[in-house]
């Protein structure tokens, strides 16, 4: 069996409180499912045969595992059901006991069906909840690489492919095979000369099978790697609104999209088409081989040779057995088809699950108690894959200093912050806080010493209080304290339900101004010894960016901040300026000394002056 099936099964763990009761139910609503059809043999003697019966077992066989022992015991229950009886009491008997055993088959069987779903839900659920903790997990780095709409592709689409087509054909693969051979037993019993007929014309309706399962999982692969270019399509269309009708841009998009879901259309097409033959083929060939067994059989009904020819009614009893073979054998051809599907979306989800996490926490990592002396670059250098972004960069950050970093675009500025929190690792050096690696200390412990407020607000779906004590239990007393020192206060109480208002998708309910406040009030509440501020005012007009400003002067009270700026007018008192062109640093200072140089900053500064 596929590797990446069983993989997907191990999901359904822990498996020993429910697989014995599943391999319980199933097995007896394949007995008494069996049952049901065993007493069509009797009915067939009581109709067809005339004369009296001599019986050959007329007491309980003694219990041993062996076919005779089998073979007894229905002799003894066809002499218990028919001896000393008219026609019609022993026809009123089967068919009482039919009935009794149908219903007990059905029992068992929606037992089974109800263990096979909690199976499927929980497989689902530690599935998706794997998948979302790795997203989480994984470093930041990872996201540049990758396409939003195939990350959202794998956790949602692939994992509802998973449910539909390998957990639903998880009951295939232990009811229909222990069918099969339960059916084939009685058949070997009924006439050994038409079973070994059955058995050597059945494998070619596996063998074309196979071909269109192979096929199949080929294009369910690139089937779904479209749908991933379609959500991201979607994505950015939603996010980018404003934008394209702007530009006028509206068929531009459309027709991107279109070609897209062109794409995955004829894609789709082409699986459904491939998925519907495997059922067709397999029909045919089934009634192909009932067909040949029906002929074969008749022959040996008009044989005159006792050692081959069977008697009529056992011949419609085994052509009935037959039948009921044909079933779980078209259902295994079926499962084995739209399985593909979903091994193929299994590959995607542990392609996913088994990409390595580099920033991860060593074996012995030292947990930091609170920042107490100093940031240190040493020599450090950073690449993107092959582009050196920084190289060689050394520069110490005291504990309560504000430090700037100013420069061209795509100097590194960005870069060289993300590496403080470790969102990245450097390409060769080391960034040391308090004289330890952070390699060598707890990811939380150093994220914790730390708080964010970046160019863009990032908020989320939930209310105003949710978000200022996003990740932190606080009382609403401390959020009201945050948000007061954040300049946010008094338009929070302006809002329809004050801090228990629901801000909306990224806060677009808020204003920029006020969503950057939050922000602000967030890293107030967090109290973070340290400080990260990436553009905080460059997207705001001249009113936000006042109360803005205000309110991180408020922040930076007492703390570390390393601020990245563009307008040179809010980092002028800081107590280092670092200038960083082409990925090295090019002057430092502070504002006067920057000025009286005459370099870069200087012409920065005249730029934005004049």
């Amino acid at each position: 069996m596929n590797k990446t099936y069983l993989r997907i099964l191990t999901y359904a763990r822990p498996l020993g409180d429910i697989i014995p009761g599943f391999v319980i139910y199933t097995l007896l609503a394949i007995v008494f499912n069996i049952t049901t059809f065993s007493f069509v043999m009797p009915i067939l003697q009581v109709l067809f045969e005339k004369g009296e019966k001599v019986y050959t077992q007329t007491t309980f066989p003694v219990f041993q595992f062996s076919e005779a022992y089998f073979k007894q015991l229905l002799e003894y229950i066809q002499y218990y059901l028919t001896a000393e009886s008219t026609p019609k009491t022993v026809l009123l008997r089967i068919c009482l006991i039919l009935m009794g055993s149908v219903i007990l088959s059905n029992i068992f069987n929606y037992l089974s069906l109800r263990v096979h779903g909690l199976i499927r839900a929980r497989v689902v659920r530690n599935l998706r909840k794997d998948v979302y903790d790795k997203l989480v997990s994984l470093p930041i780095g990872y996201y540049t690489n990758e396409k939003k709409g195939d990350i959202l592709s794998r956790i949602t689409n692939d994992v509802q492919e998973v449910e539909n087509s390998v957990v639903n054909s998880f009951n295939v693969w232990f009811k229909d095979p222990l069918t099969i051979i339960i059916l084939f037993s009685l058949l070997f019993y009924v006439s050994f000369q038409l079973t070994i007929f059955t058995i050597i014309v059945l494998p070619i309706s596996g063998i074309l099978i196979g071909e269109i399962t192979k096929r199949l999982r080929k294009s369910s692969t690139k089937g779904q790697d479209a749908l991933g270019k379609i959500l991201g399509i979607i994505d950015e269309t939603v996010v980018g609104l404003r934008i394209v009708k702007a530009f006028n841009a509206e068929n531009y998009i459309k027709s991107k999209f279109s070609k897209n879901n062109q794409l995955y259309y004829r894609m789709v097409l082409n699986m459904e088409y491939q998925r519907r033959l495997a059922s067709p083929i397999s029909q045919v060939l089934g009634v192909g081989v009932v067909a040949g067994t029906i002929y074969y059989g008749g022959t040996l009904v008009l044989t005159h040779d006792p050692s081959l020819s069977i008697q009529p009614h056992e011949f419609f009893y085994y052509i009935l057995l037959l039948a009921q073979v044909l079933a779980p054998i078209k259902s295994i051809a079926n499962a084995l088809s739209v399985i593909q599907r979903g091994i193929a979306s299994g590959e995607r989800i542990f392609e996913l699950l088994d990409k390595k996490n580099v920033i991860k926490n060593k074996s012995e990592a030292v947990d930091l108690e609170g920042f107490k002396s100093e940031i240190v670059f040493e020599n450090v250098s950073f690449k993107y894959e092959s582009d050196e972004v920084l190289h060689n960069i050394n520069l110490t950050i005291p504990r309560g200093k504000t430090v700037a970093l100013v420069g061209p675009s795509g100097g590194g500025k960005s870069t060289l912050m993300d590496l403080i929190p470790r969102f990245y690792d450097p390409s060769s050096g080391a960034v040391k806080v308090d004289g330890y690696n952070i390699k060598d200390v707890s990811v939380s412990s150093l994220r914790h010493l730390m708080g964010i407020v970046t160019q863009e607000s990032i908020l989320f779906n939930d209310t105003i209080a949710s978000n200022i004590a996003f990740g932190i239990s606080a009382t609403k007393e401390e959020i009201e304290q945050a948000a007061h020192a954040a300049n946010a206060h008094e338009f929070i109480l302006g809002t329809e339900d004050g801090y228990n208002t629901e801000i909306g998708d990224r806060g677009i309910k808020l204003s920029g101004g006020q969503r950057q406040r939050i922000t602000i009030a967030r890293a107030i509440l967090k109290n973070p010894p340290i400080l990260l501020l990436d553009e905080a005012t460059s997207a705001l007009d001249s009113e936000s960016e006042h109360l803005v400003q205000e309110a991180l002067n408020n922040l930076m009270k007492n703390r570390t901040s390393i601020i990245i700026a563009h307008r040179l007018s809010t980092i002028q008192n800081a107590d280092l300026i670092i200038v960083l062109d082409a990925g090295q640093i090019a002057e430092q200072g502070t504002h006067d000394e920057l000025v009286a140089l005459g370099g870069i900053y200087y012409k920065l500064n005249d730029m934005q002056t004049a």
